[in-house]
């Protein structure tokens, strides 16, 4: 039993022996790979604070900018592990691990894949100068004021004061129309007149009270007859207004028409509504 006990003590130190043997020998390795490890954290660091700085002019959403300087620093640091277990040969540690990676990375994406649609479609908004915060946008059925930009979803202000949450990947997939990438709006206006008016004269004053109350562009108004109606000969008059918002067309609509009826009514202009004639055949 003694002799046992000291066969298992001798080959304890023995082990022992050669584990530090080979960290004598492999120690310049050793520190080599701890110190690319130290600088790989270094480096994450600084060059993610770096990038994220340089990008701030342009992403403002501060979530965003976040997560590129997260994936920055990852993979920074991924880096620095494979080079630090490339130095001390565990060439097939450094296999299982690539190969772990891409397994559990399949994984995570199939299992997430809508939200990194709609994570990838919020950076791709955020980057591009398409839509931006504080922009007047329709899109999905809905129009308002971009509040935010996220990684999962836009928020749209209404003109109701309703708050809108909409995915980002249903605004990239879809038709949106952006009225702050352009400040001329063009306001489109239908009235009608009798049969008995000086189509002539209600052109010439319905374009002079337009370019008065909106001049910019007032050379560009356009007035045209567009059909005999049932009791009025129908027209369209289209001027440009400077605006950055859907909900100033309703505003130059609105004023438009208050001042073509003051003016019509100064003139004697008639704007007939429909009317019904009721014939009675009975005796």
């Amino acid at each position: 039993m003694k002799d046992q006990f000291q066969l298992s003590l001798q080959n304890l130190l023995n082990k022992l022996l050669e584990w530090f043997d080979a960290f004598i020998v492999n120690s310049p390795n050793l520190i080599l790979a701890l110190l690319v490890f130290v600088i790989s954290l270094y480096a994450s660091k600084r060059l993610s604070r770096s990038i994220t700085n340089l990008i701030g002019g342009r992403i403002k959403q501060s979530s965003i900018r976040s997560l590129i300087g997260s994936a920055i620093s990852i993979v920074i640091i991924l880096l620095g592990i494979i080079l630090a277990l490339g130095i001390l040969n565990l060439d097939q540690a450094l296999n299982s691990l690539i190969a772990g990676a891409g397994v559990v990375g399949l994984a995570v994406g199939l299992a997430v894949q809508g939200t990194l649609s709609n994570t990838f479609s919020g950076i791709s908004l955020s980057i591009k100068d398409d839509i931006n915060v504080g922009d007047f946008i329709e899109t999905n059925g809905f129009g308002g004021s971009v509040e935010s930009i996220s990684l999962r979803d836009t928020k749209i202000r209404t003109m109701d004061n309703n708050l809108v949450v909409i995915p980002n990947n249903s605004i990239s997939e879809s038709p949106y129309k952006n009225y702050s990438l352009t400040r001329d709006l063009r306001v489109v206006l239908e009235a009608g007149v009798s049969y008995e008016s000086d189509l002539k004269h209600v052109e010439s004053i319905t374009k002079e009270t337009i370019a008065k109350a909106f001049p910019y562009k007032k050379d560009k108004i356009e007035f045209y007859y567009l059909s005999f109606g049932d009791s009025a000969i129908n027209f369209q008059v289209r001027f440009w207004i400077q605006a950055e918002e859907k909900f100033s067309l309703i505003q130059a609509r609105s004023k438009a028409i208050m001042l073509i009826k003051e003016k019509f009514d100064s003139e004697s202009i008639n704007i007939p509504y429909p009317i019904m004639t009721i014939q009675n055949d009975s005796n």
